[in-house]
């Protein structure tokens, strides 16, 4: 992700090294706006999958021969297992840092109701944690009770499976997990509700 670059940038000047040190590695991003970013900082990125999440960039280095190779995959604090697993299987030496977390924002009581009130018509999720999270902030009530006829949309598979969990059906889903797909997919979803 964006913050997982930004991070493991700042992470990396902090050790006294810089981006030139980067040079002779093989750079992969899982999407255009991560790629972007390193890019703007000056590195590389030699490969973004076509499909921008964990399934994509294990299809991405599918041609190439894993075995003993070195692998450093900064994400965030909870992220799924898979890529570090299927190239462990593959012969590599996976290192995971954790680059960031994600945390749930803090509401005084009743605030996150007011915000919601009234209902708006739609609420986007962009990554499963951030589903999670509301779920967490409304407490006991369930999620899908206090969504009620509001719209759901989601950035992409993984995220609308964990919405689908909690009970929420899923309106809107972006068949390019950016938030630019997001927005498409919402617009595309309102054009046609409004013919």
């Amino acid at each position: 992700s964006v913050n997982g670059a930004r991070n493991f940038l700042a992470r990396l000047q902090l050790c006294g090294r810089d981006v030139g040190d980067l040079k002779r590695l093989i750079i992969g991003a899982i999407g255009p706006a991560t790629a972007a970013e390193l890019t703007r900082a000056g590195v590389r990125v030699d490969f973004v999958p076509k499909e921008y999440r964990a399934e994509g960039l294990i299809e991405a280095l599918g041609r190439h021969d894993l075995c003993g190779k070195a692998v450093l995959i900064p994400r965030a604090k909870v992220a799924r297992d898979l890529v570090p697993r299927a190239l462990a299987k593959r012969g590599a030496r996976v290192e995971v840092v954790e680059a960031y977390e994600t945390v749930a924002a803090e509401f005084p009581p009743g605030e996150l109701e007011r915000l919601l009130t009234p209902p708006p018509d739609m609420i986007t999720f962009t990554s499963s944690s951030t589903v999670s999270n509301f779920a967490k902030m409304l407490g006991s009530r369930k999620v899908s009770e206090f969504l009620a006829g509001v719209g759901v949309a989601s950035i992409g598979p993984i995220t609308s499976d964990t919405a689908r969990k909690l009970g929420l059906e899923v309106t809107v889903e972006a068949s390019e997990s950016t938030i630019r797909g997001l927005v498409r997919a919402i617009q595309q979803h309102l054009t046609l509700s409004d013919s």
